[in-house]
């Protein structure tokens, strides 16, 4: 069960007063920590209990030190550290002990692993299985791994529709604990609009791990197909499009957005699977999810690249009544075999070479156009010279139109304006978020193994980016509580 939680004001009064007494033998020692000591005066923990009291009984010893080990955890992150080397920092250092707000009494090691492991509720011990092959076929720089089901998205935005919710995620609790104590702390500061734009970004992030696992058989061959044990069991590999490779661990999917005014990249959403999944089956998971995380936020556009562009997505944004703004496959933009010289008439008919009308053959909903075949080869018109020098095909030439209600090319904002080009450019806030989490904040050097640490420590990242902004919105009011902690 929960120990005692010391209220958030009373932890600002604590903290200020032995801070100034601290200040008062060695002023250095505090000043070089104010960034981090402004960061846990402002993070409200009171936030925190409600949602992971539930993770603890109702009975047996008290689990103390909960709300400083997360305090802990948020400062770890912001000085770039990693839990074995960070609790025996911590001994040594009273300023940093006193903003984590322990005593005398420290935990260790293990109590911030147990933490861990009861927030995020994964099982990715090591184990034995047989090792995974890296693919052999390498793709263009730029160039995505297709999906390995091509009908997944479409049969998830039909669930998704139809009400199905990914409730029992193992992440669930971590991103309410993100969702609860700082996206929301930032829309009633103003930080986010509660009619948002969203951007959505994949990331590849490299597991700890080998991929080549611990040999525990005596075959001589180095190769051999025998189980061997893995210490992160559930990496996989995956394409890296951006520097045209094959990495091992995993691929986070990020929202995010801009806040114009302020010039501020903020994170909303985090969520990581295997390496080789597709952006376009974690987009629609990820947007439905944190639609559910936060149900008063409207989202007004969704930004992306054309990883999303594909017509379930569009169908989905539109029953949500979200703009797509979405980037064009350059895949997608017409396969012309012959030149097409062709016209059409008011109605929308297309007109052959012959100046004969084609005739109209069904409707193909998976990409939403029209089928229009050669009038010729049906036996509508009689063949002429113009005919023979258009297709040699025995099926004749095909020509497909689009309707002007198609939610791919004619989106709610029109494609090529520019209030859509504008809205597009919003996106390299995601890219930022990712630098950010991966680069500034260490994610991609610590060597983390296993999902659950590295989505753990992406998340402390995410909240020092929050916290990162709070202290430039209130940095009026750091400047008098400093001046009160120096006695000047």
């Amino acid at each position: 069960m929960l120990g005692n939680w010391l209220p958030h004001k009373e932890y600002q009064s604590n903290v200020v007063e032995k801070l100034r007494q601290i200040a008062l033998l060695t002023p250095e020692s505090v000043r070089e920590y104010k960034d981090e000591i402004s960061k846990l005066y402002l993070l409200d923990l009171d936030l925190l209990k409600p949602i992971i009291a539930p993770l603890y009984s109702n009975t047996g010893r008290k689990s103390n030190h909960q709300s400083e080990i997360f305090r802990s955890f948020v400062l770890m992150s912001s000085l770039k550290y990693y839990p074995d080397n960070w609790v025996e920092k911590l001994k040594n250092n009273p300023v940093l002990r006193t903003i984590c707000g322990f005593g005398d009494k420290m935990p260790n090691i293990a109590s911030y692993y147990d933490f861990i492991n009861r927030i995020y509720r994964f099982d990715d011990r090591p184990c034995l299985r047989t090792p995974e092959i890296k693919p052999a076929k390498n793709y263009a720089k730029g160039e995505k791994m297709p999906p390995k089901h091509p009908e997944i998205v479409g049969k998830l935005v039909k669930k998704i529709i139809e009400g199905r919710r990914f409730s029992n995620r193992p992440e669930l609790t971590l991103q309410k604990i993100f969702a609860g104590v700082v996206v929301d702390k930032s829309i009633e500061m103003g930080l986010i609009p509660k009619t948002v734009d969203v951007s959505g970004d994949g990331t590849c992030i490299d597991t700890g791990a080998s991929h080549y696992g611990v040999r525990t058989c005596d075959c001589k061959d180095f190769k051999c197909s025998c189980p061997r044990r893995f210490s992160d069991p559930t990496a996989t590999w995956g394409w890296d499009s951006h520097n045209a490779r094959y990495f091992y661990g995993y691929t986070g999917y990020f929202i995010s957005c801009y806040n114009k005014n302020l010039k501020l990249d903020l994170p909303l959403y985090l969520r990581f699977v295997e390496a080789k999944r597709h952006d376009s089956v974690s987009g629609i998971v990820s947007l439905a999810e944190f639609r559910d995380l936060h149900p008063n936020l409207k989202i007004n556009s969704f930004i992306s690249d054309s990883a999303s562009d594909n017509y379930p997505t569009y169908q989905l944004l539109n029953h949500w009544h979200i703009n797509a703004v979405i980037a064009l496959n350059s895949r997608s933009k017409g396969n012309f075999s012959y030149p097409p010289a062709l016209s059409l008439d008011s109605n929308g008919t297309p007109i052959c070479q012959a100046a004969h009308k084609m005739i109209y053959n069904g409707f193909c909903p998976d990409r939403c156009r029209f089928k229009w075949r050669c009038p010729r080869v049906l036996g509508k018109v009689a063949p002429s010279d113009i005919c023979s020098a258009c297709s040699k095909s025995n099926y004749g030439r095909v020509i497909y139109t689009k309707p002007d209600w198609d939610l791919r090319l004619f989106t709610r904002i029109p494609r090529g304006s520019l209030f859509f080009k504008s809205l597009f450019n919003q996106r390299t806030a995601a890219e930022r978020i990712n630098n950010r989490i991966l680069n500034h904040y260490n994610l991609q050097n610590i060597h983390a193994r296993g999902k659950k640490r590295i989505s753990f420590f992406a998340s402390l990242a995410s909240i020092n980016i929050h916290l990162d902004a709070w202290i430039a919105l209130f940095h009026f009011f750091f400047d008098s509580l400093f001046s009160y902690i120096f006695h000047l």
